[in-house]
């Protein structure tokens, strides 16, 4: 099988509606599938390729200000 081929699988394997997705409706599933593949494989190679998804790894001394004890 090509790398062309097991796309076209993946696209038609995806453009089979979800529940929320039937419930809209959809014009063009393989278009609708291509594209929802499209950006996952984008969002694996680059973990940051997504808005909003990118999680900060600090420690709470990062993240909050010391408060001095009282004397």
């Amino acid at each position: 099988m090509s790398h062309d081929q097991s796309d076209q699988d993946r696209i038609e394997s995806r453009a089979h509606l979800l529940p929320e997705e039937a419930a809209v409706g959809s014009e063009d599933p393989e278009a609708q599938a291509d594209a929802i593949l499209s950006e996952s494989d984008i969002r694996e190679e680059d973990r940051n390729a997504a808005p909003d998804t990118v999680l900060e790894h600090r420690t709470s001394e990062q993240t909050v200000t010391p408060v001095e004890p009282p004397d």
